[in-house]
């Protein structure tokens, strides 16, 4: 993947705990984030004694290269933000200027930690549906903004390809958000949830403390029956 075609867009910690329901006992599982760019929460577990891998396309990059998209693209990111602030729900995140710090300070944290966490094996580049992982490696694999939000550019058979992937190697997939990029529920949502009950797994909707996108706080929650 070529960096010029990566929006890197971080969030942090607290937002992963709201986003994705976790608890304190969770938080001391094995966790794998998929997609998880820029984001703080890899840092911020490890700090805490936590157990996390992350995977992302963009790992395949050094800190400065990162460092230099982010700066080329963050101030277009929030500019979208702004065109569309009516799509969000502003309470937590009062403001344009407030989700630029929060951003920003997650994506910081994330290039302090970067080159120490890709030597221990924390950042490993790859991405769905495909995952380097043995079979049950994890015990939580989570997956943020990319599953179900490009609804319109991955197939079902894409969703459930890497679902299946990410539940080969951990006991519990979570996944969030359920709407596309326009704020629609995904049309896949259904689709996924009656084939992976075919198939055997239990698969539930979920609602969560975290509400930015608005309408958007649910996340899919998925195990082996």
């Amino acid at each position: 993947m070529a960096l010029d075609t990566i929006v890197p867009w971080g969030r942090s910690f607290e937002e992963y705990v709201a986003m994705f329901g976790l608890t304190n006992t969770d938080l001391t599982k094995r966790i794998l984030g998929c997609g998880d760019g820029p984001a703080g929460f890899n840092a911020a577990l490890t700090a805490r004694g936590g157990t996390v891998v992350s995977l992302d396309p963009l790992y395949a990059f050094n800190k400065e290269q990162i460092r230099g998209r982010i700066a080329g693209t963050y101030q277009t990111v929030l500019d979208q933000v702004r065109a569309n602030s009516h799509d969000y729900v502003w309470d937590v995140i009062p403001s344009i200027d407030a989700l630029g710090h929060v951003r920003m300070s997650a994506m910081e944290t994330f290039l302090a930690d970067f080159e120490a966490g890709r030597r221990a094996d924390r950042y490993i580049a790859g991405e769905l549906p495909s995952l380097p992982f043995e079979r049950g490696t994890f015990d939580i694999a989570l997956s943020s903004h990319f599953l179900f939000l490009y609804s319109a550019h991955l197939s079902l058979e894409f969703h459930l390809q890497a679902l299946n992937d990410m539940l080969r190697v951990a006991h519990e997939v979570r996944l969030f958000p359920l709407l596309t990029l326009d704020g629609f529920p995904s049309p896949h949502v259904p689709m996924v949830i009656e084939r992976l009950s075919r198939q055997g797994h239990r698969a539930e909707i979920a609602r969560v403390p975290y509400e930015f996108q608005r309408g958007g706080n649910a996340m899919l929650v998925v195990a082996p029956a």
